[in-house]
């Protein structure tokens, strides 16, 4: 933790974050017996002109899994991480640029199963302490980097859900012309929720996915559902 005190808005994140739990964020549990794969994101805070901020990127669209979404920096863990935190870390400072190293370590929210690509993700919370400029390191996985402000997706007119033709409805922000959604809106929906920053919005806002994301969903989405099939032949 910083030497400096937090500010008041990320104190209360803080405090919330070691008594939050797993069914308060998702009512997705793995299957016993179930052996999914290990992966963390790194949900950074920090202070920026338009205040609380929060850094997100825009995943590629080629990329294998969830192409072309907007998500909290993260991945897969690696054998050389030695848990959540060094596996966010690690990936953000790969995807993003930021220094690890100006970032203070708040603490790790329950791992979260994602039932499409059977990962358990751990949220590791961290405040941006001395913030660096950031950018899509590897064009190949990361399209774009965006700091967020916190007011613009607490905006009531920012708000609303998806419905993916795979059935899915969801929460969604649209500021600043992206769209967040899946995982990522669902993470920082309740956690708002939680935080009781959450102002009155419409649940029959639907906001459309963008056609390249649409695509790349779909393609994902038809690679997983074959799969299974091409393994029973």
């Amino acid at each position: 933790m910083s030497a400096l005190p937090l500010p008041s808005w990320m104190a209360s994140i803080a405090e919330a974050v070691p008594h939050v739990l797993a069914h308060q964020l998702t009512a997705f549990v793995p299957p016993p017996g179930s052996a999914p794969r290990a992966a963390a994101v790194l949900i950074l805070f920090g202070e920026g002109q338009r205040g609380p901020e929060v850094l997100l990127l825009e995943r590629a669209t080629g990329m294998r899994d969830h192409p072309g979404e907007v998500a909290f920096p993260g991945g897969s863990r690696d054998p050389i991480d030695q848990d959540a935190t060094a596996t966010a870390l690690r990936e953000a400072e790969e995807e993003t640029g930021l220094d690890p190293d100006g970032v203070d370590v708040i603490g790790e929210l329950p791992a979260l199963w994602l039932p499409a690509t059977d990962f358990l993700v751990t949220p590791v919370v961290g405040w941006w302490r001395r913030p660096v400029d950031v950018w899509p390191v590897d064009p190949t996985e990361t399209a774009s980097v965006h700091l967020v402000a916190v007011s613009n997706l607490l905006d009531p007119g920012n708000r609303g859900r998806v419905r993916h033709p795979s059935g899915y409805v969801g929460p969604a922000f649209l500021v600043d012309e992206v769209l967040v959604w899946g995982f990522t809106a669902g993470v920082l929906a309740r956690l708002f929720n939680i935080l009781g920053w959450e102002r009155e919005w419409d649940p029959r806002r639907i906001f459309p996915l963008p056609d390249e994301t649409l695509a790349g969903s779909l393609r994902d989405l038809s690679r997983r559902t074959a799969a299974p099939r091409a393994g029973r032949s």
